[in-house]
């Protein structure tokens, strides 16, 4: 009798969840999708119900909401995360929306680290996604070593003014004095909320020691916090690709800090993406991404575009990889030359593997997508509403790089959960390791989260965008959700909806500890050394 009581008592129990369930007046219920979690893998038609901006309910039991979206037909997936965008900008945020992207983070560059509250603060309330921002060692730099402080932007877009005017931020060796200065301009920032530090050595090839890289990874670590690394010799080989992850992995597994491989989407990928896995597999939190572009694209004036280098040690032709984005044209030594006299900064393409190497990379699991999206130049006079077809050129990998994912895995029977794992939970987890909250609850479709959804046709979504029309919207993604509201609906970007949130860290105290000779030597050596007047590996040469 207790038996069938207890099988009655769950019966009743199980018919008064579902009829609340039923009954729950959701802020907005999503039917019919099918649903897609990376972190459960589960895949199953199923009814989704918001309210409080949180994913309240996954079933499949009929919901009703103030508000409804009927998903027949398309994927109901976590919100895109981009952990490598360079422009969070408002005539931006409607390409970023077509392409289901609902997180925007500038890792590689970032803000100046005194000016990081200011960036975020000039941004809330006023987006629709939501965005983060790292601590920029190339902006210390520049400060430091080129007395350079007019921050308009106070993040990667002022990289076209730093760069165009001095070099000291590249090619300067800094001493003792200017090394701490550098480490407590970035250490401002990590107090602040930064994500992490981001660092452009790859452009910095004369100026940066490895002693400097393991101190910004050492510091970064004191507050539990990633380096995202345009690592040393990128572009580069086989081997110096490789050689140059193996620099921030080395230092991330000696000081147990968490590291991101920024665009590894080069020569020697295969062995960087071994690398990674095989670090994971032993417990350290360090990640990688790609984006689906066999071109990339920087300035014309970058360290890796001198002849000495791109030509002559990569064995490369100007006028076969090195394009103008703006007009098209191929440059040879001598019209580069000449370019480089008038506009330094200008943008360029710069194509450097084979396209069949994309489809590699969407296969490889663990790894994450980031745009690497560039800055419109000029943008003073880009809003929300410049057509599409009137911005200027740029890399269609800031319009395109998530639909292109979802096109290439379709078109190569890549399984959808693997190309929905990179787009949002690759990112997601690995930040939330790291302790970051925000990203503990974000890039999954489970109960309890954050309703940062994406709903799109696996059919038909694609990428528009190329190299000669950068800024054509992808097409298939129909609606865009962040933090419970719809921010795109049938592939109509909403003017003046901005729920997007800040994604960073609570302001805490500093913990950056100045070095000194004698500190140094103390602590790792059984007697003092003379290093003669620096730490070894910060003073000039």
């Amino acid at each position: 009798m207790k038996k069938y009581f207890k099988m009655f008592s769950l019966l009743v129990l199980s018919i008064a969840a579902v009829s609340t369930a039923v009954a729950a007046n959701y802020d907005l219920v999503i039917n019919n999708g099918r649903v897609i979690d990376p972190e459960t893998n589960y895949d199953a038609v199923a009814n989704v119900g918001v309210k409080d901006g949180l994913i309240a309910v996954i079933t499949k039991d009929k919901i009703k909401g103030k508000e409804t979206i009927d998903a027949k037909g398309l994927v109901v997936a976590p919100g895109f995360i981009d952990g490598h965008q360079h422009c969070i900008e408002p005539y931006q945020y409607r390409l970023m929306l077509r392409d289901g992207r609902t997180t925007l983070l500038d890792t590689e560059i970032g803000a100046h680290g005194p000016k990081l509250d200011e960036w975020y603060k000039r941004r809330e309330g006023k987006a629709p996604v939501n965005f983060g921002v790292a601590v920029a060692h190339e902006f210390a730099r520049a400060e430091v070593l080129d007395g350079f402080k007019d921050w308009k932007h106070l993040y990667t877009p002022d990289a076209a003014q730093s760069r165009s005017t001095k070099e000291g931020w590249s090619k300067t060796r800094p001493t003792l004095e200017q090394g701490n200065q550098i480490l407590a301009l970035i250490d401002q920032g990590l107090q602040q909320g930064g994500l992490g530090i981001g660092s452009t050595v790859g452009y910095m090839r004369a100026g940066v020691s490895a002693r400097e890289i393991f101190e910004l990874q050492k510091l970064g670590g004191r507050y539990g916090r990633f380096i995202a690394m345009h690592f040393r010799y990128t572009p580069g080989d086989d081997t110096t690709e490789v050689n140059g992850i193996q620099e921030m992995l080395a230092n991330a597994a000696a000081l147990g800090t968490p590291a991101i491989a920024s665009h590894f989407n080069n020569p020697g990928y295969n062995m960087v993406h071994e690398l990674l896995v095989r670090m994971r597999e032993r417990g350290y939190n360090v990640w990688g991404e790609i984006y689906p572009y066999a071109a990339g694209s920087t300035a014309l004036n970058a360290v890796f575009l001198e002849p000495e280098v791109w030509v002559k040690a990569l064995g490369n032709k100007y006028e076969e990889t090195l394009q103008d984005v703006a007009t098209g044209e191929f440059y040879t030594q001598k019209s580069r030359e000449e370019m480089l006299k008038k506009e330094p900064t200008r943008l360029v393409l710069v194509y450097k593997i084979p396209e069949s190497a994309i489809v590699d990379w969407i296969k490889m699991p663990g790894v994450a997508i980031g745009s690497d999206g560039m800055p419109m130049i000029p943008d003073d006079n880009l809003t929300w509403d410049t057509p599409f077809e009137d911005l200027p050129n740029t890399h269609p990998r800031t319009s395109g790089s998530f639909a292109t994912v979802l096109r290439v895995a379709r078109e190569n029977n890549i399984p959808l959960m693997q190309a929905v794992s990179m787009t949002s939970y690759n990112y997601a987890k690995p930040l939330g390791e790291m302790g970051l909250k925000s990203m503990q609850v974000r890039g999954r479709m489970q109960e309890g989260m954050v309703a940062d959804i994406t709903m799109f046709d696996p059919e038909t979504v694609r990428d528009n965008s190329t190299y000669a029309k950068g800024t054509l919207p992808s097409t298939g993604i129909k609606h865009v959700i962040v933090n419970g509201t719809i921010v795109m609906k049938d592939q109509e970007p909403l003017k003046g909806v901005n729920p997007g949130q800040p994604i960073r860290f609570e302001p805490v105290k500093s913990k950056f500890e100045p070095l000194t000779i004698d500190g140094w030597n103390k602590a790792f050596y059984s007697s003092p050394i003379d290093s003669g007047g620096g730490i070894p590996g910060w003073e000039m040469h």
